[in-house]
């Protein structure tokens, strides 16, 4: 069966390519190789997506989610494990099928960024988490440290502070880079920020009890007691495949796009956070709307051949 439109990631720049693309004709496919929001549903709380004062990500991840399954487009959760974008028709494999499509639309997102440092590897689900939202119940009463400066990183350790006992948020800048209300907020649930600091090691024996910090200004190192350490600096974007390829990637490995989403390739565009920039729901579902509203005009036009 031949697709007009395959979108490979069902977060909201994939949903949101996928409404506007069912919503000119276009067959569409969504492949999502975990679940329906992507990183929606690991915010506790969105505040700044308009129409909505306080939202649950996983609330507004149903909502969009639902909507694209009432307007008719087809979602497959499979992982994706190939691709052949060169050709006209552009071809995706999954583990269990093939699928063909005129055009394709890469919104993968991205994986979590890792400090790379000594003892992260060997606590994972031991004590080191990439997910508050998803760990967080687990250290009721104990000591955590949030690992970032952004947004994330300030909602982690805002959600953090109502459940742990004690709340450090380390940050190697002298400044946090989230918006300045959440900073207040931090503040005022008691967060203790430590700045121009970044972790050395994660320690322990069958389990996290303490990380090593050293201030990047004076060299002093010490050691900090905590019971849990949540990484929160950001995604690696998903980009290997594609990258194999051809799709011209930049210096970070996101995608380079044109300013209507195009890739190198014709026919095949990409949106959200795979692509870089400001990564936020907003911007993701302004970015898949433009590459559904690209990938018609690619498709349709020259318009007089397809009428």
């Amino acid at each position: 069966m031949l697709h007009d439109v395959i979108i490979i990631g069902a977060g909201p720049a994939g949903l949101t390519a996928g409404i506007y693309a069912v919503r000119r004709n276009l067959k569409t496919l969504i492949i999502e190789k975990t679940a329906v929001g992507g990183q929606m549903l690991l915010a506790k709380e969105i505040e700044n997506y308009p129409g909505f004062r306080h939202i649950s990500g996983s609330d507004l991840a149903d909502k969009m989610g639902n909507q694209a399954k009432d307007l008719g487009i087809e979602i497959v959760m499979e992982e994706v494990i190939g691709m052949n974008l060169k050709k006209e028709i552009k071809t995706i494999t999954t583990r269990e099928n093939q699928y063909n499509g005129k055009a394709v639309i890469i919104a993968t997102g991205g994986m979590y960024r890792k400090l790379e440092i000594v003892g992260e590897e060997e606590f994972a689900g031991r004590g080191v988490s990439f997910c508050a939202t998803c760990d967080a119940p687990f250290f009721k009463d104990r000591a955590v440290a949030v690992i970032g400066g952004g947004n994330t990183a300030v909602n982690d350790a805002l959600y953090l502070s109502e459940i742990a006992k004690k709340t450090y948020l380390i940050h190697r800048k002298e400044h946090l880079r989230a918006e300045e209300i959440r900073q207040g907020k931090l503040l005022e649930q008691g967060t203790e920020v430590i700045l121009n600091t970044v972790v050395e090691e994660i320690l322990g024996d069958k389990l996290v009890d303490s990380i090593s910090i050293r201030n990047i200004k004076t060299n002093e190192i010490k050691k900090l007691e905590v019971d849990g350490v949540f990484v929160s600096i950001g995604v690696v974007p998903s980009t290997v495949m594609e990258k194999s390829e051809g799709v011209e990637v930049d210096k970070k490995e996101h995608i380079v796009v044109s300013k209507y989403q195009e890739t190198n390739i014709p026919g095949v565009f990409a949106a959200g956070d795979v692509t870089g920039g400001i990564m936020q729901v907003s911007t993701a579902v302004g970015e898949g709307c433009t590459t559904a509203l690209s990938a018609y005009k690619y498709i349709k036009e020259p318009y007089w051949r397809n009428k």
